[in-house]
This record gives C-alpha cells, structure tokens and sequence, in this order.
C-alpha cells in the first residue's frame, strides 16, 4: 500500500471491503435521504398551491428547466462518484484528490456557461413551455432559482465526493438539512414576509447556500474527509476531466430521456383516454417515484461501490455488486409492490378526495396495481446502469436507459394501446413490458461485460482501454 493511502477513513475501509456490507451500509442514509428530498417537493407543492393556480402553474413551467438543472447536478455528482472511487480502488489517493479538485473547476465552469444564457433568455423560453399569462410569475420564480444555478451543481458534486470515499451518513445529513429547511423556510417567506412565489425560490436557493457552506467547512477548513482538496495535488488532465463528464453528461441526459418519455406517454393518453388519462398517469407516478425510490438509492450505492471494485481490478466484487443489489433491490420492489397493490385504492383516495376528482380514484388505483409488476421488474436495469457509470462507461448507461425507457416502452405502449385496442391501460401495460424486456437486455449486456473483464484478468491479456486509461 502507498505511503498516500495509510490514513484511510472508515467510509473508505467500508466500500473496499465486503461488498455486500457496503451497499446495505451506503443505501439507508441514502433512502432516508431521498425520501426526505421527495417529502419537501411535496410540501412545497402544498404552500404554493395556497398563493392560487396562477402561482402553482408558474411553477409548473419553470419545472421542466429546473428539472434538466437537477439532472445536471445529480449526473455531474455520479461522474465525480464514479472518477473517484475508481481512483480510491487503485489505491491512487492524490488521482482521487486531483479528480475531486476536476470535478470543483467543472462545477464552476459549467454554472457560469448555463446560468448567463439561462438568465437572459428566460422569459422567451417560458413563453415557448406555455407560460402565457403566467409568465411574470414564472420568470419571478425562475431568476432566483436559476441564479443559484452554481449552488445546485455543488452541492450535487459535493453529494457525489462524500459517496465516493462512502461518507454516506454525511450526505444524508446535508441532504437532510437541505429538505428540512426548506421546508421550514417555504411558509414563513412565503407568507410571513408577504414575498409570495418568490419566498418559494429564495427558501430552497438559502437552503442550499446554507449546504454548500457546510460542504465547504467540511472540504476545506475541517479537512476530515479522506478526500482533499490540495493545491499540490492538482495536475490539469484532459483525461481526468474526460473519465468526470464521460459518466456525468450522459447520466444528465437520462432525466431528459425520461422527460422525453413522459411527452411521449402522455400523447398517446390523450390519443386513447383524453386528459383523464393524463390525469391517473401523473398522480399515479408521484406514488411510483417515492416507491422506487428506495432501489434508486441501492443503485447510487452501485456506482460507489463497483467502482472501487473497477478500480482495484477486483472484478469478482464487480460480480458480486451487480448480483447482489439486485437481489436487495428485488426484495424492496416486492415488499412495496405487495404493499402498494394491498392498499391501492386508498392511496388513490389521497389524489382524488374533492368530488371533482373523486371517479378518477377506481382508476388510478387500478394504475398503481399494474405498476407494481414496473416495480419488481425495475432492479435488473436500473443495477445494470449504475455497474456501467461505475466503469466510467457513462454512454452505454444512457443507451441502456434510452432502449428501456424510451424504445420498449414507447413501442409496446403504443402497440397494447392502439393496434390491440388496450386504451389507457395498454399504455400501463407497455410501460411494464418495456422495463422487462429493458432490464433483461441491461442484464445480459452487464454480466458479459463483466465477464470480459474477468477474462482478461484470468488469461493476463490486455485489459480493456478503460482499465489501462485509469492505470496510467
């Protein structure tokens, strides 16, 4: 071992240890801390929803933008995720530190190059989403959130530096902190400081100025993560920013994949249903987000994990990664699939309770119950994705997300909802297929991958070229 790696923390030990042990261990603060994310959204969406429809449709269409932000920041923090860890694996902690420091110039770089244009064209790009005449309030609403572009992105990265080195705890705090405050914030700028949709913007924008400070101290002035951020160890490389933004950038686009796919899914309701349609569809999928939450959050874990194993050519743990969440995520998806079938109806209740809404609930619960085969049948695609931007082979993720979200189950919707005369349930049942015809083809793509790596690793033939790129 390296003179640079004896001082390891105990998130390090952790994720280059059992692999097992570590992806148990990274997925709960993950999923406490993605359910809190989502508990917000949902708060927030309730205090807003008191300034009018004006007010919340606003919102609505600033969403869309501030969604690709997310995905962003959310894939910008898998890259540095995945960079890093794979550096930790082959023992190369100053490669690790200097793929940290990359992933903060990034950070900035990308910020200013979006939040200039952003900022200057907003109003004609909400006019475009359909603002129309709630475009004063969009454009309110939308300056302050997307002035704090910069906030957003870092402490996204700032998230994906802490799972590198397997500080899961801490990223469950700061992304704990966030939400709660947030939450706090909303009703007392809102509506004790009279700034109305505005107070909306500046809550989440404080909230996560108030992270990002923290990161900071962390990073910087405590200096107690096994990353650092030294001068001395900063070396400007093509190649390392190249292994960052190859898994950030695609890992951004899924979000706009799965945009795509909404637009697509919610034509051809409209096609067969009408907007009732559209209606079960959206309330419906709030509830499957936060159900298929928890194996998101064992699929972050993956990256972490099966990139140290990358890393440190120990492929067999690369195996064991991929098996293993699998079978964690398959016994989630069952336990809330049983769950959400068994009390489906009352669930619908909470999205149709006013007699205006009332006959959409036999429906939507009759949406939630064909869902539950999406979720079982999730953890094979969704594990199989996070194995590939653990290997820095960001591409071949977004490819394997596209085939699964966009090509099956847009084909097989539009084939049980039209030509088999299916309706709106034909599109339920497309989306199911897709994702198992998906996530057996993301499957099987993975398990050769791995085992060419441990072929190459047995017969002592050149490794593949992101091996050697990572080695050098």
């Amino acid at each position: 071992m390296s003179k640079e790696f004896k001082e390891i923390t105990e998130g390090v030990s952790l994720i280059t240890g059992n692999p097992k042990k570590a992806i148990i261990k990274l997925s709960g603060p993950m999923i406490i801390a993605m359910f809190l994310m989502t508990l917000y959204n949902l708060v927030n969406a309730i205090w807003v929803a008191g300034l009018g429809g004006d007010a919340l449709a606003a919102i609505g269409f600033v969403t869309p933008v501030y969604m690709i932000l997310v995905g962003l920041s959310n894939g910008l923090g898998a890259g540095a995720a995945s960079a890093i860890a794979r550096y930790i694996g082959a023992k190369k902690k100053k490669d690790a530190n200097n793929a940290a420091i990359h992933s903060m110039l990034i950070t900035v770089g990308v910020s200013v190059i979006i939040t200039v244009p952003l900022l200057v064209f907003l109003k004609p790009i909400l006019l475009l989403l359909g603002a129309g005449n709630t475009v004063d309030l969009a454009v309110q609403f939308g300056q302050i959130m997307f002035g704090g572009t910069i906030l957003m992105i870092f402490t996204g990265v700032g998230y994906g530096v802490l799972r590198a080195e397997g500080d899961a705890k801490r990223t469950m705090y700061a992304m704990a902190v966030s939400s709660v405050l947030n939450m706090i914030l909303d009703p007392i700028l809102i509506y004790v400081a009279g700034w109305g949709i505005a107070g909306a913007a500046w809550g989440t924008v404080i909230s996560m100025a108030l992270v990002s400070v923290v990161l900071l101290y962390w990073f910087f002035i405590k200096e107690d993560t096994f990353i650092s951020f030294s001068r001395k160890d900063f070396t400007p490389d093509r190649k390392v920013s190249k292994n960052i933004l190859g898994v950030g950038l695609p890992a951004s686009a899924e979000f706009l994949v799965m945009s795509i796919l909404v637009g697509i899914l919610n034509g051809l309701l409209v096609k067969v249903g009408g907007t009732d349609a559209v209606a079960v569809y959206s309330a419906g999928w709030r509830v499957v987000m936060m159900a298929t939450m928890p194996i998101i959050a064992v699929g972050t874990s993956v990256v972490t994990v099966a990139g140290v194993a990358f890393g440190s050519r120990k492929y067999k743990n690369l195996s064991v990664s991929h098996h293993y969440s699998i079978k964690v995520g398959f016994i989630i998806a069952l336990i809330t699939g049983v769950l959400t079938f068994i009390f489906a109806k009352y669930i619908a209740m909470v999205f149709a309770y006013s007699p205006e809404s009332a006959y959409l609930a036999p429906t939507i619960a009759a949406f939630l119950q064909v869902m539950c085969f999406f979720f079982i049948f999730m953890p094979p695609g969704v594990m199989s994705s996070s194995i590939f931007q653990a290997a820095g082979k960001g591409t071949t993720s977004l490819i394997l997300t596209m085939l699964r979200e966009l090509v099956f189950a847009t084909i097989f919707a539009y084939i049980f909802a039209i030509p088999l005369g299916m309706g709106q349930q034909g599109v339920w049942w497309g989306i199911v297929a897709g994702n198992i015809i998906g996530g057996i083809n993301a499957y099987i793509w993975a398990r050769l991958y791995i085992k060419r790596l441990e072929k190459h690793s047995k017969s002592g033939e050149n490794p593949p070229k992101e091996v050697v790129n990572l080695n050098k």
